[in-house]
């Protein structure tokens, strides 16, 4: 019987590899919340009304959202290239 091996996501390398996919996600959701500001004019008129507050919201609520995406996948790439190996 072959002795199990663990994880690579529970190693250091591992949880830096995490890191790099949630601070990607991160960064990928800030420049979405950009584009979408300067791109689409309704959105950026909701914004102005809202005052401060809704437009550190609806930045907020992007960047978590695309960095919780991309820590998930990030999940099932690592355990991916952990199967094949």
């Amino acid at each position: 019987m072959r002795a199990r091996k663990s994880s690579d996501l529970v190693s250091p390398a591992g949880l830096i590899k995490l890191m790099t996919h949630t601070m990607m996600g991160a960064a990928l959701g800030l420049a979405f919340s950009l584009a979408l500001i300067l791109c689409n004019p309704a959105v950026a008129s909701l914004l102005h009304h809202g005052g401060r507050q809704a437009a550190i919201v609806f930045v907020l609520t992007l960047v978590t959202t695309f960095a919780i995406g991309a820590t998930l996948t990030g999940v099932v790439f690592i355990l991916a290239e952990d199967k094949q190996s």
